[in-house]
């Protein structure tokens, strides 16, 4: 055999046994890795909420779904159109992301970035989420037609704001946010969340919650210690299966903070460990139930 073969062999051999080396090497990083992995978890996957509309999910963080819940809520409350909850969940978006920020160009605050100095309330006032809701409807149902017009001149029309093309952006996300919230697209809205925490939840906040968003519906404990909302004084009858849906995703959309771990409406339950809806036993018309985490 030449020289030249045996260098050629020697090498190939080489290689194999390095090759091994590493392969070796990787297993054991791998294994190291799992360990670590199950000793030491990394944090846990981002919370959220989606609403579903033609086969999209619009997602918003726990924070922004409860002030959309309540804006919705208002709406539903008033008796206004989806229409006015998706101006109005544009025009938050647009505004302050949603967040009930403290500050803001010049003096302007909160959800909707109201001025003090142009008349919108005291700065308490307009950092109250439920008083700026109620003064951008105010506001809203004053402009004539307001439901026919596009998003961006609804909505400036009643803020004024110095970029009144921006709306527009925000349109789609708040029209599937407003069709769920309004009841008119069930079980559109989901929440992904981590564990509840038994030592904050409390059935006398979610039920003052629920007064505040949606006005003075009756609730009581059933024998389980659940919480069965009547919807009945909501609205019309005619309309009773479309508000039980927009009680219940409202409820989901506060979950996150009021430590609700399931949602019944219809014949559909939402569960917090899996975060969907699944068919269960239909409860009658005009009964949403709540189970606070405990």
């Amino acid at each position: 055999m030449s020289a030249r073969r045996r260098r050629r062999r020697r090498a190939r051999r080489a290689g194999v046994t390095v090759a091994a080396a590493v392969a070796v090497l990787l297993a054991g990083i791998v294994a190291v890795v799992v360990t670590l992995n199950r000793t030491h978890p990394g944090p846990p996957a981002a919370e959220r909420c989606v609403a579903r509309l033609d086969g999209t999910a619009w997602a918003l963080s726990p924070d922004q779904a409860q002030n959309a819940a309540l804006i919705a809520a208002t709406g539903v409350q008033r008796g206004l159109p989806a229409r006015a909850v998706t101006i109005a969940l544009a025009t938050a978006l647009q505004e302050s992301k949603l967040v009930n920020v403290t500050h803001g160009d010049r003096d302007s605050l909160g959800l909707f970035q109201q001025r003090p100095s142009q008349g919108w309330g005291t700065p308490e006032q307009v950092q109250d989420p439920v008083y700026a809701t109620g003064r951008f409807y105010d506001g809203l149902v004053t402009i004539e037609g307001y439901e026919n017009l596009p998003v961006t001149e609804a909505a400036q029309a009643v803020q004024r704001s110095g970029f009144p093309d921006a709306y527009a952006q925000h349109e789609t996300r708040s029209r599937a946010w407003a069709s769920a919230l309004t009841g008119w697209s069930p079980a559109a809205v989901t929440c992904d969340l981590h564990d509840p925490d038994p030592a904050i939840a409390s059935a006398d906040a979610v039920v003052a919650r629920l007064q505040r968003d949606l006005g003075p519906l009756p609730v009581v404990a059933d024998a389980t210690g659940v919480l069965v909302v009547n919807t009945t004084a909501l609205g019309t009858d005619a309309d009773r299966v479309r508000l039980d849906w927009a009680v219940a995703q409202w409820a989901v959309s506060v979950a996150q903070p009021l430590q609700l771990t399931s949602v019944a409406v219809a014949d559909r339950t939402w569960d917090r460990t899996g975060g969907t809806w699944a068919t269960g036993e239909p409860l009658a018309p005009g009964s949403v139930r709540l189970t606070v985490a405990s």
